[in-house]
């Protein structure tokens, strides 16, 4: 894992948590979700066509 700026980012391999996508590295535009302890990944397409389940999860502080 690399470090840059103090944020966290990855710089191995991959996988979309939904559809199986899988990148060299961590793209800028996948989103992370941390879910029972584990981090997990999720291409920008399964963001954007899940955004109303992923903004459901969110703590009431972001709102």
């Amino acid at each position: 894992m690399t470090t840059t700026m103090g944020e966290s980012r990855v710089s191995e391999a991959v996988t979309c948590a939904r559809c199986g996508t899988t990148a060299d590295e961590l793209p800028l535009t996948w989103v992370s979700s941390v879910e029972r302890g584990r981090t997990l990944y999720y291409c920008d397409r399964c963001a954007r066509d899940n955004l109303r389940s992923i903004e459901a999860r969110l703590d009431d502080v972001w709102w």
